[in-house]
């Protein structure tokens, strides 16, 4: 067998050659196609994610735009601001008290802690202490 192939001729080398370059460029061809492929899915794929919070952001707006130029909300910030009263409602102002009840805690700190000094004080270190307070 190997006598066989001893006498091929050098144009069938040369054709065999040619074939394995055809070959190796077909390869490369479709290698740079696939890869070309893959980075187009990449873009795509990030225009999508884009496009999606995109069109969540243009719906949360279009639901903020829809809530402000309602007809609720134009009451809520006349009331608010200009002290507009529907017939048959009453305004009830609240105290600082209710509204910021830490402002409540540190007063009542402030007076335990005025009355602990108080109390370590003579009866006139007191009297002064009342009236022109420290």
């Amino acid at each position: 067998m190997s006598s066989r192939f001893s006498y091929t001729s050098n144009f069938t080398k040369l054709i065999i050659v040619i074939e394995f370059a055809l070959v190796s460029y077909l390869l490369y061809s479709l290698t740079k196609n696939i890869y070309n492929s893959y980075q187009v899915d990449q873009v795509i794929e990030s225009f999508q994610k884009e496009n999606s919070a995109i069109e969540e952001e243009n719906r949360k707006k279009n639901a903020d735009y829809l809530y402000f130029t309602s007809e609720e909300y134009i009451d809520k910030i006349a009331k608010q601001n200009l002290g507009l009263v529907d017939k048959g409602e009453e305004v009830i102002i609240l105290s600082e008290k209710v509204t910021n009840p830490q402002q409540d805690q540190s007063e009542e700190d402030s007076a335990v802690t005025t009355l602990s000094r108080r109390s370590k004080m003579s009866n006139p270190e007191q009297w002064w202490d009342f009236f022109f307070g420290r």
